[in-house]
């Protein structure tokens, strides 16, 4: 689970780099724009993974794939 949680929460903060810097907007882009469903699928998992990424700053000791 963490490292599907690093891989998206790297995968957003590409696409606002992007967004910051271009103007552009990656996931609207291949998914049919911002209002799309899948589009706002994508944000989604990208806000959940943020979210769970939190938890990898309090664990000492552990290593990041939980192994």
């Amino acid at each position: 689970m963490d490292t599907i949680a690093l891989i998206l929460s790297i995968i957003g903060s590409l696409n606002w780099g992007l967004v910051g810097i271009f103007q552009f907007d990656l996931v609207a882009w291949l998914f049919g724009g911002q209002d799309a469903i899948l589009s706002r699928i994508i944000y989604a998992l990208v806000g959940l993974a943020g979210l769970w990424c939190i938890s990898l700053l309090f664990r000492k000791g552990q290593r990041v794939d939980g192994e």
